[in-house]
């Protein structure tokens, strides 16, 4: 299976400065990056960024139909962001705000609340932090979903294409040595590039060992609450059959909020 990762420039500030809900409603288009590989499967992925140095911007997409939903609580999925925050490569956090900080994923299934590990991935969860008060996910679609070997649901890619970055790319931090990430494991999705990691990430429902070798995949929270969102997509398995891709019961996130409130 493959990972993804991100590669986008910021949105301009409005002057005075948009609320969260504005600039969902207004934002501006930017182009898509290039692909970033999640576990086993082939993918590719990228980092060139839209905007120029410390500057913000957005990608543009074709608006996507919205879906119907299945899953007993799920609600349809909006149609795809037609413009999402983009950044420079030079624009990539190294410091979260804490070391304990608390996440809260509200999609169109309900909120899964994790538990972010600032103190041992450290710039993981400072970029996590940033997209998330960039709105960089608002209406993005879980895109992949694995149901034989690994079982995880990836998330975080504003085009729903598995090839979509904030423009900035990173390197490997806390990944398990032994390859085994536990059920509730909040991991960053990446390219067989060690410094691909950007905005897409999974978060694993049943027990699963990842191949160690290229430095194995950042482990930067655990899902405390929520879990059983997961489980439902997951169970619905992949849209046509099969054990990768789309899932078949859609999930979109529409927001993602991070506070240093202890869930």
């Amino acid at each position: 299976m493959s990972l993804l990762t991100d590669h986008w420039t910021p949105l301009t500030q409005e002057d005075p400065p948009m609320t969260r809900a504005q600039r969902r409603r207004a934002r501006v288009p930017s182009l898509p990056a290039s692909v970033l590989v999640l576990l086993l499967a082939a993918g590719c992925a990228g980092g060139d960024g839209g905007a120029g140095s410390g500057s913000r911007a957005t990608a543009t997409l074709g608006a996507g139909a919205a879906s119907t939903a299945s899953v007993e609580g799920c609600e349809p999925v909006p149609p795809l962001p037609s413009e999402y925050a983009t950044f420079a490569p030079q624009d990539a956090p190294t410091e979260p705000t804490g070391e304990q900080l608390t996440a809260v994923l509200e999609t169109t299934c309900g909120d899964v609340t994790v538990e972010l590990e600032g103190a041992s991935a450290p710039q993981t969860v400072a970029s996590f932090e940033l997209l998330a008060g960039e709105d960089y996910w608002a209406d993005s679609p879980c895109h992949r979903v694995t149901t034989e070997g690994i079982w995880v649901l990836q998330c975080g890619d504003p085009t729903g294409t598995g090839r979509g970055g904030p423009g900035y790319t990173y390197g490997i931090e806390n990944a398990p040595p032994d390859g085994y990430y536990p059920r509730g494991t909040l991991a960053m999705a990446r390219s067989s590039d060690p410094e691909s990691n950007g905005g897409q990430f999974f978060i694993v429902y049943r027990d699963t060992e990842l191949p160690v070798e290229g430095g194995g995949y950042t482990v930067f929270g655990r899902v405390t609450d929520g879990m059983d969102i997961i489980d439902r997509v997951a169970a619905a398995g992949v849209d046509g059959g099969g054990a990768d891709g789309q899932p078949a019961q859609p999930i979109s996130l529409l927001d993602v909020r991070v506070t240093d409130e202890k869930a």
